[in-house]
Order: structure tokens, then sequence, then C-alpha cells
């Protein structure tokens, strides 16, 4: 603990303090004081230190983006997906979800579980096998195998097997020990394989397995069509098939006489091992015999799974085959259950499916109970058990992308009521038709923790509507959706002004306003709108109020220094009624009646009363219109406060301030308009803009930049950096853009120069951040007033007094009166943030208005009234005049200034090479600090007031800007973004919820008794042939086989092992579990020989007696008398 106790007369600057992981590129090392003469002592005692942080990520939640492969642990009941960046997510039941990351980063081909063995092999593009090790809670890779000359197409692992059969683009087969990960001598040649009259290559191997009746024989399935059967002993082949269309899959039918394959040509092929000449069955399911008598052509069945059951037919579950004429259709998976043939169609492509069976074992009665399907952006499960097939409620958050995300917001200790209310208001409009069985991946464990608190994390989407999740210890279940579209009419086709702008997505979210105190929730949308809700328990019929706020400046308006002394600072409020008719406060830039005909919004709010059921309930719509053929340019920073009944936002033009209790418009004016006479730049003459209509465009260009798939899914100001470094009228241009993120983004591709004197410095200038508060308008002021904080992209910091009626009566009757600009301070690049400490270093909260349903039956005993919950600056009477500390962080810098006194205490240089992209104050470890996420993909924080660095690590590059648009921090230590169009990554910047993270992440590997195979009796067990008997270890051992050549692959061991050994350390109950269990397994084994061996004797001492008798018998006759 360092004490921080600094005399403001004739300070002296510290000695700079180091930080943790600390990068030199990344600003100074130390908050700076800065001598400033006051009469008071400000005394900190801050506790936060370097050790308190740690960064790491804890979750990841949403479906895996652009998926590759499958696999299913049938006894664990745990499912892998591997994706194409190299991510592997391992799903149990609900709590357990584990997400792993390939280092290379190459593309999953394949998953092969180690059934119950707690591991999985991964086969990678870069022809790589990689072992994980699943019985610790973060799965680390024990060994890795790299292929040098040859690519992997297909692996195979035997169920309780530790030999994996590897198929390769040349077509030879290999087989890799598990437990070393060392590559075996016996090698199966594709020329040995084919017969050596064969003139063509057979293609890469694209099917492996081993047949049910004897393990010693192997199928292997070649690209062009051919089977062969290989005798693993003998090294031989028994049977060759050449047929004529490409193999896509092979299953055998559990007996081992039998397997079915999957063509190109749509059909499907059962074959007989009595005759393998030609196929017993050909089938083409979808294709239609045409009147010439010609079949369809179809589309190739990509996959084929041929299951037996017990007590019904026989399932042949596959994938594609549809016929080619059927333009349009979407991807089907067709069950055929005797001679009924089920279609079902899904939403996306089908990248992989599973049959999941009651048995481990591939000889017995397979009995399927459901078909998992991995869409390109979907999971579902099929029950099979019933015959219309319904899917199961899928319990993991898989739709986050629904519609495409645009923005973020997390909130950490929310009030422990809400998250249960919007549960049950949510729960109301849950789909129904799902089956009603339980969720069949069940395996894992997990217990809710103990560091556990309320969560909500809350996401926009680009067809407007907004989605509330319980984020609550470290899980995620969606509780509420809200859609924002029904606010307005819907807009015709190619009609109205919001068809030219954003055609594809007109309520597209661009930003969010929560108080979870007061429950009032507020929608920036992409078509310059504002949307102000209020929660209610019960439906109600309202109409909806429309406000049109003209917050525009003409391009051709000249401002000069002579002109904006004479400008008022403060004009007077616009009146306004309780009507729901539109308003028309004077431009900022002034306005003539004929632009007022052209005053036109994007979108149409819908102007009769309507019913809205209990949840969020649209109250107030905000809109900025058209003018003189311009755009309106989008809301870049918005704030709202119950307690004051205010919401301000702000853009590239100007500042606005309504009064949503009385739905009027207090301030409309432009920034510039807000300095007054204070302005301190130089504002020169502005030329006119060359191409006015090329600027509009500009302004409503597309959010394409920010998802991979290049498809315009949403349009917004923001633009690429290639546009933005290319673009010929870049100079005027960058100072029409929305402001806080274009600014940012600006500097990817030029240097913005610091200097407050540049005589190109523009008279536009954008509002980046606001914020209500209680605080110092003026330096005179002696206590403290509710204010608006002004943060602009030139690095100003307007302070806006205001003064509001405090009777419940009056604030509903007197109008809120604005007062000039007070106190105008300065930083370094575009302001981001705002936050307010008292003299003691605790975190000042804004004022907030207790919720209240306003729809609720009224009580003639207890009237509701207004209840509001204020934070004083002190929490002492005696020094509540001493003010209160402001922090505030740009893009460059963070500065502390005392308030009412205005001076600044500490000044940090958070960096000089990049720029910063989010920051926020929060509570971490019962203290503040101030946390940045920069562009260049550092994570660091600051303590407060000090402003010392106490982290700095080098996170992860800004490769998307998608990064950009959703990263944000919380209380708690937690902050998340979104790592793909479909996946939210949470992380954690606290030391002591890493330190935790081990309790609250979920088992992968529980120990769980191998089912015992069924008895296969007497007879079988002696004639039924000898795949029980089968050595692989015989064969493959390097006693037998030899060495693998040492070029063809690499072995390389991997950090799994010294981990899996502190897990080990740390879960003696789990490996005594275990080892009970192997016991066990190990004594019924012992207890089967020695049965085997009773009954070899009682056959022995059979046969001796039937010998002994023959011997009597035959003992004295003569040899002529037998």
């Amino acid at each position: 603990m360092k004490k921080f106790r600094k005399v403001l007369d004739g300070l002296t600057t510290s000695s700079p303090g180091g930080g943790t992981m600390g990068s030199p590129s990344c600003g100074s090392t130390a908050g700076t004081p800065t001598a400033a003469p006051t009469p008071k002592e400000i005394d900190v005692q801050e506790t936060l230190v370097s050790e308190n942080f740690q960064l790491c990520k804890t979750v990841r939640h949403g479906f895996p983006y652009q998926p590759t492969a499958l696999a299913f642990d049938p006894v664990q009941k745990i499912l892998a997906i591997g994706s194409r960046s190299g991510g592997v997510r391992i799903l149990g039941r609900p709590g357990v979800d584990c997400f792993c990351q390939h280092e290379s980063g190459a593309a999953v081909l394949q998953l092969q579980f180690l059934i119950n063995e707690g591991a999985l092999v991964t086969a990678c593009a870069d022809d790589t096998l990689h072992l994980w090790n699943l019985r610790q809670r973060r799965p680390a890779i024990l060994h890795s195998l790299k292929f040098n000359r040859e690519r992997i197409t297909f692996c195979h692992l035997p169920f309780q097997s530790k030999w994996l059969y590897v198929g390769t683009e040349r077509g030879n087969t290999h087989i890799v020990n598990i437990e070393s990960f060392i590559l075996s001598g016996y090698v199966i040649m594709w020329n040995k394989a084919i017969e050596l009259s064969t003139k063509t290559h057979p293609g890469p191997v694209v099917h492996l397995s081993d047949s049910p009746k004897d393990e010693g024989k192997l199928l292997v399935g070649f690209e062009s069509g051919t089977i062969v059967q290989w005798d693993l002993r003998a090294k031989k082949a028994d049977f060759r098939i050449y047929y004529d269309e490409a193999i896509h899959s092979v299953c055998w039918h559990h007996e081992g006489k039998q397997f079915m394959c999957s063509h190109s040509d749509g059909s499907l092929t059962l074959w007989n091992l009595r005759n393998t000449s030609k196929p017993i069955q050909i089938t083409f399911p979808h294709g239609k015999i045409q009147k010439d008598g010609r079949k369809e052509s179809c589309k190739p069945i990509l996959k084929v799974d041929y299951k037996t059951s017990r007590n019904s037919e026989p399932f042949v579950i596959f994938s594609g085959g549809l016929s080619y004429d059927k333009a349009g259709r979407r991807p089907t998976l067709t069950i055929m259950h005797g001679k009924a043939i089920t279609v079902l169609e899904m939403d996306y492509p089908i990248v992989e499916f599973m049959t999941l069976c009651d048995t481990p074992y591939n000889n017995e009665v397979q009995d399927p109970y459901a078909v998992v399907v991995l869409l390109e952006k979907d999971l579902i499960v099929v029950d099979l058990t019933q015959s219309n097939f319904p899917v199961f409620e899928n319990p993991y958050p898989m739709d986050i992308h629904e519609s495409p995300v645009t923005c973020t917001a997390y909130f950490a200790d929310c009030p422990p009521d809400i998250i249960p209310v919007l549960y049950s208001i949510g729960a109301k409009h849950k789909k129904t038709g799902y089956s009603q069985k339980e969720w069949p991946v069940s395996g894992g464990m997990w217990t809710l923790g103990s560091h556990t608190y309320p969560e909500i994390i809350i996401t926009g989407h680009a067809d407007g509507s907004i989605k509330f999740w319980d984020a609550s210890a470290i899980t995620l279940q969606m509780l509420y959706k809200l859609k924002t579209s029904k606010v307005f009419e819907k807009p015709k086709q190619n009609e109205g002004r919001g068809a030219e702008l954003v055609d594809d997505d007109p309520f597209a979210v661009q930003m969010v306003s929560w108080c979870p105190q007061s429950r009032i929730f507020c929608v920036v949308g992409i078509s310059a709108h504002i949307i102000l809700y209020r929660f209610s328990k019960y439906d109600a019929n309202t109409q909806i109020v429309s406000l049109e706020v003209r917050l525009q400046c003409d391009p051709e308006d000249v401002i000069s220094p002579s002109e904006n002394e004479n400008n008022p600072c403060f004009s007077e409020p616009q009146s306004g009624s309780h009507s729901p008719q539109p308003h028309h406060p004077v431009s900022p830039g002034g306005g003539t009646p004929e632009s007022l005909k052209d005053c036109t919004p994007c979108l149409k709010v819908k102007d009769r009363a309507v019913r809205v059921p209990p949840g969020y309930q649209a109250e107030l719509v905000i809109q900025l219109p058209w003018i003189d053929g311009e755009p309106p340019q989008q809301v870049s920073s918005l704030d709202i406060n119950s307690a004051y009944g205010l919401l301000a936002f702000g853009n590239c033009n100007g500042l606005a301030v309504v009064d949503y209790l009385q739905k009027t418009i207090l301030l409309c004016m432009s920034t510039l308009d807000l300095y007054g006479a204070a302005d301190p730049y130089q504002r020169l003459t502005r030329s006119p803009r060359r191409n006015r209509q090329s600027t509009s465009d500009f302004c409503m260009r597309g959010l394409s930049n920010f998802y991979s798939d290049s498809k315009k899914r949403i349009r917004t100001s923001y633009q690429s950096l290639t546009e933005l470094s290319d673009n010929q009228q870049s100079v005027d241009m960058e100072r029409s853009k929305s402001p806080t993120s274009e600014s940012r983004e600006n500097s990817f591709s030029r240097s913005r120069s610091s200097s407050v004197s540049s005589i190109d410095r523009d008279t536009k200038e954008a509002i980046t951040t606001l914020q209500f508060g209680e605080s110092f308008g003026r330096k005179s002021d002696t206590l403290p007033t509710p204010c608006l904080w002004v943060g602009t992209s030139l690095g100003m910091i307007l302070l806006i007094p205001m003064s509001i009626p405090t009777d419940q009566e009056e604030r509903m009757e007197e109008q809120v009166t604005i007062g000039p600009c007070g106190a105008v301070l300065m930083l370094k690049g575009s302001v981001l943030r705002f936050g307010f400490l008292d003299c003691m270093g605790a975190l000042i909260q804004s004022p907030y208005e207790v919720w209240r349903d306003v729809n609720a039956p009224e009580d003639p005993d207890r009237p509701r009234k207004r209840k509001l919950v204020h934070f004083s600056p002190s929490s002492s009477q005696d020094t509540c005049g001493e003010g209160h500390l402001a922090i505030v962080c740009s893009e460059r810098q963070a500065k502390v200034f005392l308030m009412p006194s205005q001076s600044c205490l500490f000044v940090h240089n958070i960096t000089e090479s990049s720029f910063v992209l989010r920051a926020d104050v929060v509570s971490v470890c019962n203290s503040v600090c101030l946390a940045c996420f920069c562009a260049n993909g550092h994570v660091m924080t600051l303590s407060l007031p000090s402003l010392r660095p106490l982290m700095d690590v080098n996170y992860l590059p800004l490769t998307d800007m998608r990064i950009a648009r959703t990263f944000c921090f919380t209380n708690g230590g937690q902050a998340l973004y979104l790592s793909s169009p479909t996946e939210i990554q949470r992380i954690t910047y606290s030391q002591e919820m890493y330190d935790n993270l081990q309790e609250m992440l979920g088992e992968l590997f529980t120990p769980t008794e191998t089912p015992e195979a069924q008895n296969r009796g007497f007879l079988k067990g002696f004639f039924g042939g000898n795949a029980h008997t089968f050595d692989r270890e015989e064969l493959f051992g390097e006693a037998a086989a030899g060495k693998a050549s040492r070029s063809l692959a690499q072995h390389i061991p991997g950090q799994g092992g010294v981990e899996g050994m502190k897990v080990a350390a740390s879960g003696a109950v789990g490996e005594l579990a275990r080892a009970r269990i192997a016991l066990d397994e190990r004594g019924q084994r012992l207890g089967e020989l020695e049965e085997r061996t009773a009954l070899m004797m009682t056959s022995a001492e059979c046969f001796s007696k039937h010998a002994h008798e023959l011997m009597l018998k035959c003992k004295d006759k003569k040899w002529y008398q037998l």
C-alpha cells in the first residue's frame, strides 16, 4: 500500500513508477503531478499495486465461427467443434464450455475423442496431429506430430485402441501410437493396396474404419471409388472394389457383413462381403425418373450413417443428394427409417453431422437416439426417438449472431432483482415445439462458484434488435429480446429518405445507454434516431412521442472569430408541449423557412396508439431530419440521467439536450457556439466543399468493413482504412465524419497534430463523450450543482451548469434552465471518458431515480412519487465544499483535475505511437483504476488519482475494427469484445479473478465407468472370429514393424504434461476415483480370465475323462479287434 499525500503548494515532479509488464512505446511511465496552488491538500490512500492485475481470457460465448469438424464422446457425453481459424470448442452440460486454440491458426480438419480417456486428437490443415489433455479445466497439448512429406486427409481411432490410423493425400495409411505420438514403421502403401494392373492412382484416402466383425481388417476408401479391405496381419488385401463414382463416406452395419457408401452422383450403394463384385443395392433417394426414362442428376451425398435399432427398422441418415434442378432449396438432412423418408430443411449449409448412439462398441446394435447437425452458423440436435423428429432446445447461446452484432455493453454488479424480472418477461416469448427430453450433450461438471455476482451483457444488432444476456458466473443465457423496429412504420422499398441511406438495415443499433437502477434504456440507431424506453411489468396502450432536432450545420457557413464573439453562448430553450407533434428548434447553423419543407426524418414513427406488451416500452423517439438535401450526421455520443430527467446527445455538428419528462428540447447548439467568447482556437473561415453529395455518401458508409464475409449487412459512418488513405477529398471529408471512432480510425492512416494553433483546424468540432453529474460549473461555485460534462474531438472539455427544479410537481411544470458554458479544459486527442472521485478517492456515481412502474395500478393511499438517489462529492458534510476529482481520458493522455479550482493534479501521456480506443473508470479490488485499450493491442491500467501505471500487456493486435467497436470494460476487472462475427470473448485483468478462475470453470472429464460389451455367448466367443484376440502392439510396435522414417514426421512435445501434473496434484480425489475405476476394470478383466480358465480346465478334465474311458475300453483287446 502506497500513500499519496501531495501538498499542492510548490509540488515537485516525482520519480517515475514502474509498471508490471510495460512497453516502452506505450506512453510515459508515471503520472506527472503539476504545480497548482490551492489551500487544501489531497489525502488519498491508493491500495492498488501491480500485483493486483493479471490479464487472461476467461470464457468464449457464441457459435464457433466458420466451423469445420465435429466429434462426440458417447461415454463422457461431451461435444467438440473445430473451426477454420484453429479453434476448438468443447461443450458439455450448461456451464461446461471450453475454448482451445492451436497456436498455428491452421484449420481443424478432423477431431477424434479417445473415448472415456479424457483426451482429444485434432488433425489440422498444416498436416499436424495434436493430442489434447482434457483432464484439466484448461486443456493443453501433450504431443504434436508434424507430417513433412504427406498431407493428412482422414483419421480413425478404434474404440479402446492406442493406435491411430492416418490416411494421406497420396493414398498411404500410416499408424501413430497415441501414447508416445510416434509413427509406426507399419505402412499401408497405396500401390500395395490396389492391384498391380491398375494404371491410375486411387486418389486420397477419404475413409478408414476397422471391421466390426474383425479388428484385424481395415476398410480403406479412396476418393476415386476404390475400396480395399486390408488384412493387417497378413499385410495383403482381402478384396478390392472399383466403383465408377467418387466416394464421400462409408458406414458399416454393426454385424460387419455389409457396409454402405455415399457417392458424388447422389447415390447410396450397399455392399455385401460375400460378393464384392457389385453392390447388392443402388439407390438415388432424391433422384426421380424423368419422362425420357433417365434419372435426375443429383448433388453429392457428402456423408451417410447406417445405424441399426433393436426395436425398429435401421436408420439411414445422410446430408445432400438433392436434384440439381431444384434451385433455391435449402440444405437438407434426410432420415430414412424403414419405408419412411423425412427431409429436414436447414437454414444454413451442413458442415458435418454425427449420429449419437447408446453404445461405443461398433459391433453392437447401435440404437441411435439423436443426430447432432453442425451448420455453418448454427448447431442443432434432432431427437430420433420421436416420429416427428423434433429438435432439442439448445442451452448454449448459439444465436448471438442471429443478426450481426453492431454494439455491446457490459454491466457487472447489477441490482439483483433485474435478472429475474427480465427473464420472467422474456420467457413468455420463447419458442415452443422442442423435444421434451433432456439435452443429450450432458457431460462434465460445473457448479456455481462463490465468486459470482449479477452481470448483464447487452448486444445491439443490425436488424434493430436488442438482446439482454445473463452473464453471471461466466455463463451466458438470453434473458430478453427487444425489437426497436416496432416503433417505426415499415419502410417501403425505395421510398423515403431512409431508403436512400441505409436501405439494408435502417434500424441498425449504433450504441446503447442503460441505467439498471431506474431501468431506463436508450438506443441510438443508424438512421440518426434515438429511442427512449421505460420498463413495465404491465402491458399498456401508448402513443409514442416524436421529437425532431435540427442539429445540422450548413457546410457553406462562414464562421469567423468576430462573428463568434457576437453569438451568445446560450440560446433560449426551445419551448415545447406534451403533444407528439414534431418540434423544429433553431438550427445551429441557422435555418430558413424554405429549409423546413425538407425537414424529413429517415424513418416514420407510428403516429397511432399501439398496444405494447410487458417489458421495455418506447416512450420517446428523437430524430435528426434531412435539411436542404443533406443527410443528418449520425449521433456520436449519448448520456441519460434518470434523476435529472434529461437526455443529451451530440454529433459532429453540435449538442442537444432533451427533457424527456416534459418532452421538450432544452438546447440545440453547434459546438462552436457552446464556447461563446471562450473559444481557445483561432477559428478560420472554412471554404465550401467541392462535392456536397460525395460527403453525404461518405457520412453514411457501411459497416461491411467490420464483417469479414464482405456482405454489406449494415451501413454506418465508419470507413475502412484503405478508403481513408485513398480518398481524394480526405482533408475535407475528415471534418464531416462521425467523430469518435472515425477520428480514432483516422489515426491508422495519418498522424494528427496535437498543436492547438494549427491553421488547418476545422470549425466543425464533434461531440465525442457526455456525462451528467453533480459538479462545479465554475471556479467560483461553492456547492455542487447538476452539470453536463462535454468532451470534443479536439480534446476540449466544457462544463455546462443546469438548474433543475427539485419538487416533483415543479419538475413537471417548470422548465429546466441551462446556464452559459462554465469551465473549458484541454487534453491532447479526442476525449473518450469522464470519471469522478471524491477527495478520499472513492468513486462518485451519477444520481439516479429508483425504478417505479408507471403502468402499475394507482394506490390512492400511497401516491407514486419520484424517489431520487444522489451521491455528493464527499461523504462528510464538513468537506462537501472541498470539491471533487475529475478524471478525463482522451486518445493520447489522461488528466486528473481538482474541482472547482480546475487545477490539473496529474497528467499521464498514455501513448504517442498509437491511440486509445476505449477507456473506463472501473472498480477493482475495492478500489478504482482507469482501464484503457489501445489500437496497438495493449491493455493497461492506471492508478487513481495518481495515474501510476499498474499493468501494460500487449494483448492482441487490432486486426479487425469489430474489436474496436465492441471492446468494453466493466467493474470487477472484466472486459469483453467480439472476437469473431459470432463469438464474444470475455477476459479478466484482475489477479483475484485469475486465481479463482479454476474454480469457476467446468470440469470436462468426469470419471465414468466404460459400459460393458454385450455377452457374445460361449459359441460366438470361441468360433465367432478372433476380433478380441487381435494384438495391435504385436503388429505395429517397434519390435515387429520397425521405426518409421525420421523425415516422414516430426514429433513435437507439448506443454500439457506439466499442466496436467499441476491439475492432478490439485485434484487428488478425482485421481483416486479414476484409479479405483481402473482397478475395478482390471479386477473385472481378471474375473473374466478366471472364468475362461475355469471353463478350459473343465473342458480339459472332460477330455481326460473320455480319453481314460477309451483307454480302459481298449486295454485288453487285440489290435485286430479294434
